[in-house]
């Protein structure tokens, strides 16, 4: 594992990389790596770059790289100074650590509200039994945001575009055999019409003929930049798994594993067969297959349930795969865990291993002081303790994929996701934004594609859907999704009216978010419960498919108290919840609701507006995870609905009051 770190790099005023990053950035300190087959860079390098974006630019400027032809470099004759004339630039050096966000380690705005391009620097070795053992050298980035260049000792690797999901590239043939390799990262954190999530550029005048340039963006969450999550150094052999599909079905009690292993590096002419293996919680084998591709029976077996639903839940098996070479050599082996489980809905009802189910959750954030996006371990886990200690079961990764890990906590921990790509606030339905809006869907299947706690693709949040281009957007995205996975429902978080929505029609589950008594009605409890009844019927009587309200809420100040309830005071969230738990209760027995999502888990930052004060307010618990009175008021309700739904007596969530008995006086 690297540790430390040293950010290097350049000031360019013209924000495009230059072809040949190795004669441009400092030398960076090297770390030893322990000898393991998987490490893990924990640590890189990063300066800012004066990344200045043309108006007429239509994608991210580190892509330019890509498109030029290779020019002729006839050297430097004159070193670079200042003078009357000439402006010089080298650039701020700041240590770095990844995984964060950059914009909230430093003490200066200018670092927050970057806009363009940064380098990461730093320096690695390659362990020397890799090499010698001929294995493939692999570099992969857990979720870069937004677009990134990847250069190993000068050499262009790779380029992603597309925050929070992952990419990787074999570097085998440009890392140095002997002695240090150079590491160098571009990222671009811009957004414009055709990226996903959207944003804009525009110029500011900040002094005559001096323009800074500032992202725009209409979605309710910070731009936080950066190397988010692990930066993952391995080796696989030369012939290897390359990916695992794993479907499972069940019929009374006997599971189904439908499966296909595909392999990479095989040169023509040979062969190498599939050993597969199951393995119960204990590693002890259940059962076995010589295939590639195929059906495994698991007889007795144990199914992966929802967090309250089963007393054992987040139930996982091993997928042990193994390729096997034809003098009967491991070749290969990789472990994926699966949980055996079926996702079937109707008009109506959404149900797990056949049962229905109601979700009880919100939507979240990959948000913290100091960390930004970044991926943290113990806050996640935090998280997870609050997440039961509520009783919820579910919630939206809102608004875009969130780290691999996460998943993984929440398919051991039986707790459901509503997986969004991170189209937020779609808009401008153009074929460029529909081609990467496409590849999010893309990227984002094919790495979730066997967490059993997903059970629902979000393929948007709140679009612009009363546009009449948006019928054909969304029909089209829905298709492309269902060439990928038929297994989950579709869904959407619409903000548009349902008479003027253009997308419903296309989902399998018609999720909304509305903000009553808060953006409409500010202060007024009254119109709540009747509002939201009389709005999931209607969007229940548009398209007859199940209806989830996953968002509502209020912003709150923690510690502020107004008696009667006053906007901004937990008192006024409190009541505000009140209301809508009315109507949730009223739309349980009308047969098509199936879930509350509350609007926010947690408090988190957003861009700096007047109706927002540090951030977005709206969480039951604070941005350190400390409760809000309705964190306490959520809880009581989701406990005493997971019993109502199971059929037991709902648990006593209050302090102790009173026996409510006379006090007894001797006479």
């Amino acid at each position: 594992m690297f540790e430390g770190s040293h950010i290097i790099g350049l000031y360019l005023r013209t924000g495009r990389p230059v072809q040949d990053v190795s004669l441009q950035i400092r030398d960076a300190h090297s770390m030893k790596l322990r000898k393991i087959s998987t490490l893990v860079i924990s640590t890189l390098c990063i300066i800012i770059v004066d990344a200045t974006v043309p108006g007429s630019s239509s994608s991210n400027e580190i892509t330019y790289t890509q498109k030029r032809r290779a020019q002729p470099n006839t050297g430097g004759a004159l070193y670079p100074q200042a003078t009357d004339t000439r402006d010089l630039q080298t650039g701020p050096v700041i240590p770095m650590p990844v995984p964060s966000s950059y914009n909230d380690i430093g003490e200066d705005a200018s670092l927050r509200d970057h806009v363009g391009l940064v380098w990461y620097d730093r320096r690695f070795y390659v362990p020397s039994s890799w090499q010698q053992n001929k294995q493939r050298i692999w570099l992969r980035f857990s979720s870069v945001h937004y677009a990134a260049q990847v250069w190993v000792n000068g050499k262009l690797v790779t380029y992603h575009e597309m925050g929070h999901l992952p990419f990787e590239v074999e570097i085998t043939n440009v890392v140095c055999e002997k002695g240090s390799n150079l590491l160098t990262v571009v990222v671009d954190n811009t957004l414009l019409s055709d990226t996903v999530p959207q944003g804009s550029i525009r110029d500011t005048f900040v002094g005559i003929n001096k323009v800074k340039q500032e992202q725009t963006y209409t979605f309710d969450f910070f731009n936080y930049a950066g190397i988010h999550r692990t930066v993952f150094l391995y080796s696989t052999p030369q012939i290897y798994i390359d990916d695992v599909i794993v479907n499972t079905d069940i019929q009374g009690l006997t599971g189904f594993i439908v499966y296909n292993v595909t392999q990479k590096g095989l040169s023509d002419g040979g062969s190498v067969e599939c050993l597969i293996q199951i393995l119960d919680k204990n590693d002890t084998q259940v059962a076995a297959a010589n295939d590639c591709a195929g059906l495994i029976e698991i007889g007795n077996a144990n199914f992966w349930w929802p967090y309250l639903m089963h007393p054992n839940p987040g139930y996982l098996y091993t997928f042990r795969v193994s390729l096997i070479g034809i003098q009967g050599e491991t070749i290969d082996t990789y472990n994926q865990k699966i949980g055996i489980r079926t996702v079937t809905w109707s008009n109506t009802t959404i149900f797990i291993n056949d049962k229905p189910i109601y979700l009880k959750g919100f939507g979240m954030h990959e948000d913290s002081d100091l960390r930004g996006k970044g991926w943290d371990p113990v806050l996640w886990v935090k998280n997870f303790n609050l997440i039961r200690w509520l009783g919820a079961n579910a919630f939206r990764t809102s608004h875009y994929p969130y780290a691999e890990e996460i998943y993984q906590l929440a398919d051991a921990q039986g707790i459901m996701i509503i997986d969004e790509c991170p189209g937020a606030d779609t808009d401008v339905f153009s074929e460029a934004l529909l081609t990467k809006h496409k590849q999010s869907l893309t990227e984002l299947i094919r790495r979730d594609k066997n967490h059993p706690s997903v059970v629902m693709w979000s393929v948007s949040n709140e679009p612009r859907s009363a546009n009449r281009l948006a019928d054909a957007y969304f029909g089209e995205i829905v298709r492309h999704v269902k060439t990928m996975d038929l297994s989950r429902p579709v869904t959407i978080a619409i903000s548009q009216h349902y008479a003027a929505d253009r997308a419903g029609q296309h989902l399998d589950v018609i999720c909304f978010n509305r903000y009553n008594g808060w953006y409409t009605s500010t202060g007024s409890l009254s119109m709540i419960t009747n509002n939201v009844v009389d709005e999931a019927n209607a969007w229940h009587l548009k398209h007859n498919k199940p209806i989830i309200m996953t968002e509502y809420g209020a912003d709150t100040i923690a510690g502020l108290h107004l008696i009667p309830e006053y906007v901004w005071a937990e008192e006024y969230q409190v009541a505000l919840m009140s209301e809508h738990f009315k109507a949730f209760d009223k739309l349980r027995q009308a047969g098509f609701f199936a879930g509350e999502f509350i609007w926010n888990f947690a408090d988190f930052k957003t861009a700096q507006t007047i109706t927002r004060v540090g951030g977005n307010k709206k969480g039951i618990f604070t941005r350190s995870r400390q409760p809000k009175a309705s964190a306490h008021h959520l809880r009581a309700r989701y406990l005493s609905l997971a019993a109502a739904d199971a059929g037991t007596a709902p648990p006593d969530v209050s302090y102790y009051v009173s026996d409510n008995r006379p006090t007894h006086h001797e006479l």
